[in-house]
């Protein structure tokens, strides 16, 4: 009973945003629970050979190439994708982008970008796909949010901004969809040792002062989001609805 839980066997998981970093490392984690999996980005060499090398793993993989931030565009592929190969049924909103600057100097098309990319997408792809999952009365959503939904740092307050906004947005999507069998949930990553974090991975002193800031001590390795991603999708969270699970380290429960 335990373990047939947590199986997603028979189910397909589209995770935006996955050709690299805690995208693919979420994809990879939900093909091994059971899932075939759809890759999504922009780059579609970037895309395909992400693809590859999780197949060269064993895993199902589909690449889905569009722009997650065109409203037009996402709709078109979802739509044609759900006709043509099926049922979607487990969505992780993970796209995003980082840009760091002091906010008095941050400049606004930067800043657009973030809304875009960040929060926009988020709402476009998980209509695009709530639509299908409402006909057939269920499906999953995981939003990517931060540590950053919780706390803010210097030099990234439309980061900040953004990340809160998707904790809000997934409190929407719940509120609105749960009744058709929804379960929309934020997952928030601490501090990870990935691309869009590479220039603090390689600051020493910023990683000297996370570890003394972070309980656990270190940076997060992306596997170790993994477990919560597929509880979030698969039935052992099938009362779980509109809440964010931080995976950080404790640095949210620590001052």
């Amino acid at each position: 009973m335990s373990t047939t839980l947590f199986d997603l066997a028979g189910r397909r998981a589209l995770v935006t945003g996955s050709s690299q970093g805690i995208g693919i490392a979420l994809a990879r984690g939900l093909a091994a629970a059971g899932a075939s999996i759809v890759l999504n980005g922009r780059d579609v060499a970037k895309l395909d050979r992400a693809a590859e090398s999780l197949r060269l793993e064993g895993a199902e993989v589909e690449a889905l190439c569009f722009d997650a931030t065109d409203h037009v565009a996402v709709r078109e592929a979802i739509d044609g994708f759900e006709a043509e190969r099926g049922a979607i049924d487990i969505l992780v909103n993970n796209a995003g982008m980082q840009h760091r600057t002091p906010l008095e100097d941050f400049p606004v098309d930067a800043f657009e970008r973030l809304l875009q990319t960040n929060i926009a997408s988020v709402f476009h792809v998980g209509q695009a796909v709530a639509r299908h999952m409402i006909g057939r009365g269920a499906g999953k959503i995981v939003n990517i949010c931060s540590v950053q939904t919780a706390l803010a740092r210097p030099g990234i307050a439309p980061y900040t901004a953004t990340k809160g906004a998707v904790a809000n947005l997934t409190k929407g999507m719940a509120t609105d969809w749960a009744r058709h069998g929804l379960q929309c949930n934020g997952l928030a990553p601490g501090y990870f040792d990935t691309p869009l974090n590479r220039a603090l991975v390689e600051d020493a002193d910023f990683t000297e002062w996370l570890a003394k800031r972070t309980p656990a001590g270190r940076w997060g390795r992306v596997e170790e989001l993994v477990g919560a991603c597929i509880f979030l999708s698969s039935e052992a969270s099938s009362f779980v609805n509109g809440t964010v699970i931080y995976v950080d380290g404790g640095i949210t429960a620590s001052l």
